[in-house]
């Protein structure tokens, strides 16, 4: 119960909060738990905490200016069928899921929808996370006690969330498709 509750307070603050990864990782170690369980815990913490912001956009969505309203819907059709593996996508990866979900929960997409895909995307990095993490302690665990794992788990979190907010991910996709282009014989 502790895995769902602190899955669940750090997914309740938006934009913060480490990677489910290092989460489910660090609860492995330290609850004994199946690794399996782990991610399920993991999975229902952090997707039932971004139902909820997907909630609060859905009944604040009704308070948008006329003008934002029209923007969204001219590309509600497009947004919508893409954002079941949008969903999966950002739930499955460190990348931010906020740009995704407060979309969807203004334009009143399907919420079981929303809650399945974020769910099985949370379920697959909450199981590779636990087994990732009990993997780790038993290669390193005779050198580094919980406590200091617990405190490379937390300079991890903060390196890699540095790193997705300072790294346009676009722009590095598009110059390794390019070189990749560029390097491939004619």
């Amino acid at each position: 119960m502790t895995i769902l509750a602190t899955s669940f307070l750090f997914n309740i603050i938006p934009f913060a909060g480490p990677s489910n990864l290092l989460i489910a990782s660090n609860a492995a170690v330290l609850a004994s738990v199946e690794p399996y369980i782990v991610g399920i815990m993991v999975a229902t913490g952090s997707a039932t905490a971004k139902f909820i912001h997907y909630l609060v956009m859905f009944f604040l969505g009704k308070h948008i200016s006329k003008e934002r309203r029209k923007r969204l819907d001219e590309n509600s059709e497009e947004i919508k069928r893409w954002a079941m593996p949008a969903l999966f996508i950002v739930a499955a990866t460190p990348l931010p899921d906020e740009p995704v979900v407060i979309p969807l929960g203004l334009l009143k997409y399907n919420p079981g929808k929303l809650f399945l895909a974020y769910f099985a995307g949370k379920l697959l990095i909450g199981v590779v996370g636990a087994y990732l993490g009990i993997y780790a302690h038993q290669m390193f665990g005779s050198l580094i006690s919980n406590e200091v794992y617990i405190i490379l788990s937390i300079v991890a979190t903060v390196i890699i969330t540095i790193v997705f907010l300072k790294v346009d991910i676009k722009e590095l996709a598009e110059r390794i498709l390019k070189r990749k282009i560029d390097v491939m014989p004619s």
